[in-house]
């Protein structure tokens, strides 16, 4: 009916059991030494079909298939523009792949740019490949970091949006502050 408790007597010592092992067998494991049993598996592509028309940003650090129309920047680990997308903003990814239409700026690690492919907009890479048939209008510029912001001077890289235009009251007003004493 009753029998002894088996928590304070010794497990049974095998051959493959050392001192060590024995303790660790009676000891409740830590959450450190936890490890996993298989690594975990790479989530698939977010796809934006050819009907989803976004305006805003779209940020992941995952991997992304666009087939609608974007208008807003887009950041990914691998970006993949089809055949049937329209991005107007800037594309920054490790690796992109343009099968659509980008107008605007790419930045990335690996730029390939298919036959159906028409991108207007400067592209900054590390390596880039453009295939026989591809449209592009724009300054192509290798750096060792195209993802970061800053160009190869250390100032900010200018965006494609920003365009710098001077108006004839601009050059009067810096005359008249010239002319007053301080």
């Amino acid at each position: 009916m009753f029998s002894k408790s088996k928590i304070n007597d010794p497990a049974p010592k095998t051959d493959d059991q050392t001192p060590a092992a024995q303790d660790n067998a009676t000891t409740p494991r830590q959450s450190s030494d936890f490890k996993p049993q298989a690594p975990k598996a790479k989530p698939p592509a977010s796809v934006l079909s050819n009907d989803l028309h976004i305006t805003g940003n779209v940020k992941t650090t995952g991997d992304i298939q666009i087939e609608g129309t974007v208008e807003g920047d887009i950041r990914a680990h691998l970006l993949t523009v089809g055949e049937s997308a329209t991005i107007k903003g800037e594309c920054i990814a490790d690796d992109v792949v343009v099968n659509g239409r980008i107008v605007g700026r790419v930045r990335g690690l690996k730029v390939r740019l298919t036959a159906t492919a028409r991108v207007e907009g400067d592209i900054i890479h590390k390596t880039i490949a453009i295939e026989s048939g591809a449209h592009f209008e724009g300054s192509v510029q290798r750096q060792d970091d195209p993802l970061s912001q800053r160009g190869k001077s250390g100032a900010p890289a200018p965006s494609s949006s920003q365009t710098t235009s001077t108006t004839p009251q601009q050059p009067a007003a810096a005359a008249k502050a010239e002319q007053q004493p301080s």
